[in-house]
């Protein structure tokens, strides 16, 4: 087993991809080998399953988006894009009309890997042939019956049974359930479970064999984690940046509010301090005028008695000296 079988392997456990996804993914690897036809007729028998029907689909998309070094999951994708518009459900094209402008913008596909050559120009060959049987009718009915008619006689000649034989081998169990392909007497429905060898559930497949498989096993599921972990955040959108804006507001907001707060303790603080201040001193002023008040009253009793006292002692004397003349 390659160590990118076993990697899909362990990304198949890990995201708990469907049977028909699964599928998918094994049809548009990265391996330098085309899609095998006997899975793009598995897949496209899926393709009559409602449920298997859009899980094909959405894998299908998933892979066209890709870029760069993975340009073969875009070819491939292309590549069974184009086989199950000819050979699956109708409901293929269908919704490849509805999303032309996904498989159109591949018209531009540029990818030039390190020996300097353009991979790129497989990519935009395809999807001219894919666009031409979406854009004409007539010439995608024709390569509908052409396809089916070829798909039927390889079929036949594969397995050399009687076409009532091969209606009854066209019955498969998946978790799709029985009959999960084509309606009976459909094709594409014989014999595709005799032209492949039984699968083993996935689970069996990625169990490792070895002690060497086992732990390459654990270094690709750590590298994985790894992966998820380092992946960039999504760019924040309109609504994200808009409650963003409001939380930064409102934050500010309170900030400004509590310094205007703190000002305003600071400034009834200040005048207080300064009303105190002009308390005292007007205390002071008042003490003051108080003190000079009581000097002066002092002052004029002491010289009212100091004159009362000397005229009294002059009349002492002038009454002593009467007696003595």
């Amino acid at each position: 087993m390659t160590t990118s079988a076993l990697r899909r392997q362990v990304k198949n456990i890990v995201h708990n991809y469907s049977e028909a996804e699964i599928k998918v993914r094994e049809a548009t690897s990265n391996d330098s080998w085309g899609p095998p036809s006997s899975l793009m007729s598995e897949i496209a028998d899926l393709t009559f399953n409602t449920v298997a029907f859009a899980e094909i689909m959405g894998m299908i998309w998933r892979r066209l988006n890709d870029s760069g070094k993975n340009w073969r999951h875009v070819y491939k994708a292309l590549t069974l894009l184009d086989y199950l518009i000819k050979t699956g459900s109708e409901k293929v094209a269908h919704q490849c009309r509805e999303n032309l402008y996904t498989i159109q913008t591949l018209k531009d596909f540029q990818y030039t890997d390190r020996d300097g050559k353009d991979q790129g120009i497989n990519v935009r060959e395809k999807v001219k042939q894919v666009m031409g049987l979406l854009k004409d009718e007539e010439k995608l009915k024709q390569e509908r019956a052409h396809a089916l008619k070829t798909k039927e006689r390889m079929s036949t000649e594969g397995t050399g049974i009687s076409s009532s034989q091969q209606l009854s081998y066209g019955r498969r169990t998946s978790q799709y359930g029985e009959d999960y392909g084509r309606p009976r007497g459909s094709p594409s429905s014989f014999n595709s479970s005799s032209s492949s060898p039984q699968h083993t559930s996935d689970l069996e497949q990625a169990r490792p064999q070895t002690t060497g498989e086992e732990e390459l096993q654990l270094q690709l599921a750590l590298a994985m984690s790894r992966e998820e972990a380092e992946k960039p955040l999504p760019p924040a959108t309109s609504t994200d940046e808009e409650l963003q804006l409001q939380i930064a507001l409102s934050l500010s907001k309170k900030e400004h509010e509590k310094e205007v707060r703190a000002c305003q303790g600071e400034n009834s603080l200040l005048q207080r301090a300064l009303q105190e201040t002009h308390m005292g001193i007007e205390e002071e002023e008042e003490e003051d005028k108080m003190k000079k008040s009581q000097v002066k009253s002092f002052s004029w009793w002491s010289g009212g008695l100091g004159r009362y006292i000397m005229r009294y002692r002059t009349f002492h004397l002038l009454v002593s000296g009467s007696n003595l003349s």
